[in-house]
């Protein structure tokens, strides 16, 4: 005897198009809703919640009045100010036009650049040698940091023009020095901004 087996139908129904335009359309709105608005508003709320400062651009107030942000570099040039990172950012830490030179390091303009504030700094602070974040700028042109090595190499300079001793303004830098996040990630730096602020006062 031969047993027949019972056949299965593969084919199954298509849905409408209707169906399939609807299901699109509607995951379409609900993730839009859910990711573009319900999400950025959480975050955003819980950041509020438990960073307000840094949620809040980390703004610097003096005088009642918003001054900087500890994350965008400002310009200083006096010699009472110590100076942050060169910047390409647009006419120069310009947070509208954020970027560096992207010239190459073959470029003879960017060589003479280098060279010239090497020498400037050389005869600042002769014998001393010249830190590299000091001729060089960030990626963005507004990084608000340096290192420690850059802010000490500035101490001279900033002393005699404000009739300080040495010994006074590295102790400030010291208190400014903030270390790698977690120990690990970053390298030490200090904020130019907040040390110029506290410059200001140790003057008065």
């Amino acid at each position: 005897m031969h047993s027949t087996l019972p056949t299965v139908s593969t084919h199954q129904a298509t849905p409408p198009k209707h169906s399939i335009w609807r299901t699109s359309i509607r995951f379409t709105l609900i993730t839009t809703v859910l990711l573009g608005l319900g999400y950025p508003l959480l975050v955003t709320g819980l950041a509020r919640i438990t960073f307000p400062y840094k949620a809040a651009g980390s703004l610097i107030l003096k005088d009642g009045q918003v001054i900087g942000s500890e994350l965008l570099a400002q310009s200083f040039t006096s010699d009472r100010y110590f100076h942050p990172r060169p910047s390409a950012a647009g006419n120069g830490y310009d947070a509208t036009s954020s970027g560096g030179s992207n010239l190459a390091q073959s470029n003879t303009k960017l060589v003479q650049r280098i060279q010239g504030d090497i020498d400037k700094l050389n005869a600042e602070n002769p014998g001393k040698p010249v830190p590299i974040d000091m001729v060089t700028t960030s990626g963005s042109g507004l990084d608000p940091d340096i290192t420690p090595d850059s802010a000490y190499f500035q101490a001279p300079r900033v002393a005699k023009a404000r009739d300080l001793s040495e010994d006074q303004l590295r102790t400030l830098i010291a208190q400014h020095v903030a270390g790698r996040q977690l120990g690990i990630l970053g390298e030490p730096r200090v904020n130019v901004l907040a040390l110029n602020l506290d410059l200001d006062k140790l003057s008065k």
